[in-house]
């Protein structure tokens, strides 16, 4: 499957109009305003105040404490995760951060905040409908007519991870080369619909986030099942980019530098959504890959 897609060089930037967004982080001492892709504006860098990272279990779960100083949202809620691995996780962070704190880095605590403070007030279904409905633009389902070059890569790349899905969910996804994309059928809406409802609302807020890092739920869904590492799942949200540097080169630094960026973006909330799932056959798989 992935011989003619590791052949092409790491960088680029997307095609269809489509355009990319992500999550941004925010400072965690106060409040934010939330942006439209449902996340908070990153603050200015900061000087690193403190000097150890704590971790204690409270009433409500595992908190962190910077030096004596506990966590907290931008809204002023206790910074309150519901496991000790996703406490690590995020306590290991706050750890890495050098002179300065880099907010826009921390994608796991910028995940906790928009968890406990939910700030766009939405409900587990909304969480849900806004998931599925990438399915309407979703990148694997988008072909090109021409060139035969690309339009064949795309076949032989993104076509087994529609067929895997397929499969998995008894569903109908298919693909189309109309700009108004393929025609979902109703009961693929509904089954994947009730799949998401399975996940708890921590767990929707990561996996909402990978969809929009990753422009596809298909994608997404081959993350949380495992089907695909990180590395695959962008490489293939990436094709045409990745394509088109093979064809045209590729522009210093800054093509990598995204690539980085939607890698360790997808990595974080794909990590999120697992340390926050319910399902411990999930963890245990997860931890012994």
């Amino acid at each position: 499957m992935w011989k003619s897609c590791l052949r092409l060089r790491d960088g680029g930037r997307r095609l269809l109009n489509r355009p990319r967004s992500g999550l941004t982080a925010s400072e965690g001492l106060g409040p934010k305003p939330p942006i439209p892709i449902r996340a908070y504006v990153p603050p200015a860098e900061r000087k690193r105040f403190y000097q150890n990272v704590n971790i204690s279990q409270g009433e409500g779960g595992f908190e962190i404490s910077l030096d004596h100083r506990k966590l907290r949202t931008p809204q002023g809620k206790l910074f309150t995760v519901p496991s000790e691995a996703l406490a690590i996780a995020v306590a290991t962070e706050w750890d890495s951060q050098q002179d300065t704190i880099k907010m826009y880095t921390m994608h796991l605590t910028t995940l906790c905040n928009t968890s406990l403070d939910n700030p766009t007030q939405r409900e587990k279904d909304q969480l849900i409908r806004a998931a599925v409905k990438f399915l309407d633009t979703d990148t694997v389902c988008y072909r090109v007519e021409e060139p035969e070059t690309l339009v064949e890569l795309q076949r032989n790349e993104w076509d087994p991870v529609i067929s895997w899905a397929e499969r998995r969910y008894g569903v109908e996804i298919g693909s189309s080369t109309s700009i108004t994309g393929p025609s979902i059928p109703a009961q693929t809406r509904e089954v994947l619909v009730s799949h998401l409802a399975s996940y708890n609302m921590w767990a929707l807020q990561g996996i909402e986030f990978v969809v929009t890092q990753l422009k596809s739920l298909v994608l997404t869904l081959g993350l949380m099942d495992l089907h695909l590492t990180v590395e695959q799942a962008v490489l293939l949200s990436r094709l045409e980019e990745e394509y088109q540097i093979q064809k045209w080169g590729n522009i210093e630094w800054a093509h990598d530098y995204e690539l980085q960026e939607l890698r360790a973006r997808t990595a974080a909330g794909t990590l999120f959504v697992h340390l926050c799932s319910e399902s411990t056959a999930i963890k245990h798989k997860l931890l012994q890959g």
